[in-house]
């Protein structure tokens, strides 16, 4: 289910071994369809973002003060505790397809921690993605569309510390006009994005769009 830890020469290596965020973005914005098999057939749906939510420069620059940003060590958890999520994390990385590697869809509490981009708490943009739903019901990030500004993601890593992060915004976003560049690329500090899906749902595409949660970090514990 985890990922191995790496040796000394690979923790050196593991950045050079990163694809450019660029390149990321591109194969993202072809491929991310987190729940490719997801029902999508509850009466109400998964929540959605509130347009007052959005991400903006204004938000993000408010949660100044972060702490210092943490070395490498792979997520355990993640704990979102205004939609009461507690779930296991483990590694994904990209699929044959060129598809960001999802959990099994049969755990509905299980979320994944994209390995081509750093752990959380490091300096740069920590990817963490899960199912909305499956065949028997809602998922682990099915009300992710439901967070506010200044809501707290927790991710225990397996070095001992938490990684707590802040969320400044909260978007819905076509997948046929995903913004890579603005969604995975640095800001210059430890970000965290949580991603699912959403938007419109048919039986025939699955949905239609991706949620996205954007958080900075705010505390280390």
């Amino acid at each position: 289910m985890y990922g191995y830890g790496l040796s000394t020469e690979e923790e050196e290596e593991r950045p050079r071994k990163r694809a450019p965020w660029g390149v990321i973005a591109l194969v993202l914005l072809t491929g991310l369809a987190l729940i490719r098999n997801g029902s999508g057939e509850f009466d109400m749906g998964p929540p959605q973002p509130a347009s007052a939510a959005a991400a903006d420069a204004g938000a993000q620059s408010a949660l100044g003060g972060a702490p210092q940003a943490l070395p490498y060590a792979e997520p355990d958890r993640v704990r979102i505790p205004a939609i009461s999520v507690d779930a296991p994390v483990m590694a994904v990385g990209l699929d044959p397809d060129g598809w960001v590697g999802a959990p099994p869809p049969e755990d509905p509490n299980l979320a994944g921690w994209f390995t081509g981009a750093v752990s959380p708490g490091e300096k740069g943009t920590a990817v963490v993605v899960g199912h909305v739903d499956n065949q028997q019901g809602p998922a682990v990030f099915y009300g992710l569309g439901a967070l506010k500004q200044g809501n707290r993601v927790e991710i225990p890593r397996r070095d001992g510390k938490t990684a707590v992060f802040e969320i400044y915004g909260v978007e819905v976003f076509a997948k046929n006009d995903f913004p890579g560049d603005r969604v995975y690329a640095s800001k210059g500090a430890p970000e965290l994005r949580v991603i699912t899906c959403g938007g419109g749902f048919s039986k025939a595409n699955g949905y239609d769009g991706n949620v996205v949660a954007f958080a900075r970090l705010a505390e280390v514990r």
